[in-house]
């Protein structure tokens, strides 16, 4: 025990050091699942061995017990018999010599060269911390007390959109007088948008509007403006493979107008994308504004990885569908992303464009901005992950299957900055979601030219 003991001071060591960010990605962290497993089973054999040797030595000193009680009663005596002096001899000289062995073998060397293999795939202690600061997160961003979140009393679906339901009837009779105007609209047209967004003093109102939408609340959508939004069959000026199978087009927002396609991806287009996307995840990155330079950072917490277009017919035919569905180009859009998002997983308010003072952000891909978004939602997700735009109060759910459409540049090229979003924390569940990024070049056509700046 005493070399086991040390085997395993030295183990924990060693994978201090070895690479972290497990929890960034539910997807990855379920194979620590299975080497548990692994581990509880060799345990187990190693405990049978042990209990098994005992069980011997405990025969042993019995059955010495015995002789030793006898043969010390009257030493001489016992002596004077020749078998017993003979036995005597044999004992010290050969069996306590077996006996000394049988206590010295290591039954634990199995279950230490299992662990010894096991422990390069084991979490770091950077895991553990990000694994606890996540926990933390979920309390602040959905205001859960101490108690339910550590004894696992965590809110389910019902509980935040019953929380949203709540705050719109509230505020329903106050904004059914105001203006039919999208809400911000006005003081977004009239003000610098770089100001606007980029003043320190915006976050924390910011910070506080992103997470009372990921609790369902703030959602500015009053009846009047629910009215505008509709259902609809979309085959995209009668596309050939559009027209015998039209998809389902709901409206998920005004202004700025997002749509929700139902059954984008079929169940088993979904489990070979995450097939091929789960060996390859890693912690996602974001772009540093001032260097250009790809970085990772804790405001977002995922993992991803990106999928040629023509490495397999899944890959190549849901990016022909993007394209049937927006009527875009897509050659010259960015490489199908596939992220998972991990404990507490989130990813804070952000831009999908790039803005002014980034000017060579996508100066490597030579096609322009990034002119609308597609996000794919492969997963239900129970409690959390919506999809948030703190600008305008808007909450986007996730629903398998499904694919929510922006564009994140008006027909002039400008920006359009109420289209910041955010990725709620994940509460329950693991989020997968696939997107595509569709760039400016190759829709000069497709998509024509505005003559003002917000047209």
């Amino acid at each position: 025990m005493k070399h086991l003991a040390l085997y395993l001071l030295a183990f924990w060591c060693y994978i201090s050091q070895t690479q972290a960010e497990f929890f960034t990605s539910i997807g990855q962290m379920t194979d620590l699942i299975y080497i548990e497993k692994d581990l509880v089973k060799s345990l187990k054999e190693y405990i049978k061995a042990e209990e098994s040797k005992l069980t011997e030595i405990k025969s042993w000193a019995e059955k010495l017990n015995q002789l030793t009680h006898i043969s010390t009663s009257d030493p001489e005596g016992y002596l004077g018999h020749p078998v017993n002096a003979y036995k005597l001899m044999k004992r010290l000289n050969t069996e306590w010599l077996k006996l000394e062995s049988l206590v010295l073998q290591q039954t634990s060397d199995a279950f230490i060269a299992n662990l010894s293999i096991q422990r390069e795939n084991f979490p770091t202690d950077e895991d553990e911390s990000g694994a606890g600061k996540a926990l933390m997160r979920l309390q602040d961003t959905y205001r859960l007390d101490s108690e339910s979140i550590s004894k696992g009393r965590l809110p389910d679906p019902t509980h935040l959109r019953a929380q949203s339901n709540l705050h719109y009837f509230k505020n329903f009779l106050h904004e059914e007088g105001q203006s039919d105007q999208p809400a911000n609209e006005d003081y977004y047209q009239s003000q610098s948008k770089e100001e606007v967004y980029m003043r320190p003093e915006n976050y924390l109102t910011e910070r506080d509007s992103y997470e009372s939408l990921c609790r369902g609340e703030g959602i500015k959508m009053t009846n009047r403006r629910r009215g505008r939004l509709f259902c609809r069959y979309h085959n995209n000026n009668n596309h050939p493979r559009l027209i015998i199978a039209p998809m389902k087009e709901e409206d998920e927002w005004d202004s700025p107008h997002i749509v929700r396609y139902h059954e984008m991806l079929s169940d088993a287009e979904i489990e070979k994308i995450k097939e091929l996307a789960k060996p390859r995840l890693a912690r996602a990155t974001v772009r540093d504004p001032k260097t250009g330079v790809l970085t990772v950072a804790n405001y977002r917490v995922s993992k991803s990885a990106w999928l040629d277009d023509d490495e397999d017919p899944v890959v190549n035919r849901v990016n022909q569908r993007i394209e049937d569905i927006t009527g875009l180009e897509v050659d010259t859009a960015e490489l199908l992303q596939v992220a998972n998002y991990g404990v507490g997983g989130q990813y804070e308010p952000h831009f999908d464009f790039s803005r002014k003072e980034e000017h060579d952000a996508f100066k490597e891909l030579g096609t322009g901005n990034r002119l609308a978004t597609v996000l794919n939602y492969m997963s239900d997700v129970p409690a959390g992950g919506a999809t948030v735009f703190p600008d305008f109060g808007a909450a986007i759910y996730p629903k398998k299957g499904t694919a929510v459409f922006w564009y994140n540049l008006f027909r002039s090229g400008e920006g359009d900055y109420r289209t910041r979003h955010a990725a709620c924390p994940v509460l329950v569940g693991s989020k997968w979601v696939s997107n595509k990024w569709i760039h400016e070049r190759g829709q000069e056509f497709r998509r024509p030219c505005g003559l003002t700046e917000v047209d």
